[in-house]
């Protein structure tokens, strides 16, 4: 791992009077030199003239090198179409999409068998003087990107031809062990981040198959699946039998902070999705231990519990305990139910009156209650702290990217 002490006075420093990065590998203290991209690298257009019945690919920015037919279905139209004008592009080749490089559309082709793309990709392979690797995550840096604003050409839509990149220029280290080196610590920090990815698809689809069968179905007052020593039939309620209803307050997002301190210690939610409606943190908390759900716009129908003390915006309604606490159980059994309330008619809305009288079907006994509840709430927090992990990896990856290249 490289050294992050004195990283910051290294970049006020060394790095404006050298080519060195702000962030480096010990050993290392060469100036990393500026080149070309045509000393680097050299076009590889094989055009599909036998009209070999290869797989056809294309690029996104998302995901690199994609199938036809999983970006598109089987029965696209591409698939049908005449692929002697296509290139070939053999294991070990980048390729990318001149019109839509800006947004990150360019992949390496790291699969075992030769594919094909549209004749209007540009396609390159590099020499001996720099990794490939390397190259990759360089091309997610910003210097990347600043070449292409420098030159992109045309009218109403921008193009970035292999000419040009060609002509664009990157600074690289000259000795190939620092590539390498570079290239090996963002490929773990991806294995990572694609290991909680899957840690989280897991636990998510668990909860979701929990959920099909611990919570009883309309027309069945009886679960599929129960905790031992539970065997009394569930019974139908409307929400305002059971829970009082009320709403959150305007607050403006200058009053919040973006992180809890001790002068804002309580979370706010709103109608976001992005964080789990976390919009930030306030000096005063309106309830405790309740659920809200969002009442206006696109995520309308959207309930959630809330443990401890919080405050929500006015597009949030809430639920409190009254005859039956307020908990994870009541708010995924909502969270079934909730979306086929919302009214469409212009802005979705899922307003307190209509929320009140929907109808959830729940365990009498508390006990039962009480343990359904822990169940998803432990299964949340799973979620929460695979979900944290990626997040932190996620900005540790753009850090390095942002420090160890020039």
């Amino acid at each position: 791992m490289p050294s992050l002490r004195n990283w910051r006075k290294k970049r006020v420093t060394e790095s404006n009077d050298k080519k060195v990065p702000a962030l480096r590998f010990k050993g290392f203290t060469d100036d990393w030199e500026q080149r070309k991209f045509e000393s680097l690298i050299y076009p590889e257009k094989i055009k599909n003239k036998n009209n070999l019945q290869l797989p056809a690919y294309s690029i996104s920015n998302k995901n690199g090198f994609i199938a036809q037919t999983d970006q598109f279905g089987k029965d696209n139209t591409y698939s049908k179409t005449d692929k002697k004008t296509n290139y070939i592009v053999n294991p070990g080749a980048f390729a990318y999409n001149p019109a839509r490089i800006n947004v990150g559309s360019i992949g390496y082709q790291n699969l075992a068998t030769p594919v094909l793309v549209s004749s209007l990709y540009e396609v390159f392979k590099t020499n001996s003087q720099i990794n490939d690797l390397f190259l990759i995550y360089w091309f997610k840096t910003d210097k990347f990107f600043n070449q292409i604003k420098k030159y992109e050409e045309g009218g109403v839509r921008q193009y970035y031809f292999l000419d040009k990149l060609l002509f664009s220029e990157i600074i690289i280290p000259k000795d190939a062990r620092e590539q390498q080196k570079i290239s090996k610590i963002l490929k773990k920090l991806d294995y990572l981040f694609s290991l909680q990815q899957r840690k989280l698809e897991q636990i998510k689809l668990l909860k979701k198959a929990m959920l099909q069968k611990i919570l009883a179905e309309t027309d069945n007052p009886y679960p599929k699946l129960r905790f031992f020593g539970f065997s009394n039939t569930w019974k139908k309620y409307t929400v305002n039998s059971l829970f009082k209803i009320s709403r959150g307050y305007v607050l403006s997002t200058a009053l919040t902070e973006a992180n809890k301190s001790a002068h804002n210690p309580y979370p706010v939610y709103s109608s976001q999705t992005k964080n789990n409606g976390l919009m930030g943190y306030y000096n005063k908390y309106l309830y405790e231990n309740a659920i809200t759900w969002t009442t206006d716009g696109a995520n309308a129908g959207t309930v959630n519990y809330r443990s401890g003390k919080f405050y929500c915006t006015n597009v949030c309604g809430v639920i409190l305990s009254d005859k039956v606490d307020a908990n994870q159980l009541i708010a995924e059994e909502l969270n079934t139910v909730s979306k086929r309330y919302v009214s469409y008619v212009g802005n979705p809305k899922l307003m307190n009156n209509v929320m009140a009288n929907i109808k959830i079907i729940i365990p009498d006994q508390y006990k039962e209650r009480q343990q359904i509840s822990q169940l998803f709430s432990r299964q949340d927090v799973f979620k929460d702290v695979y979900q944290r992990k990626q997040n932190v990896l996620k900005i540790l990856k753009q850090f390095l990217l942002q420090n160890m290249f020039i």
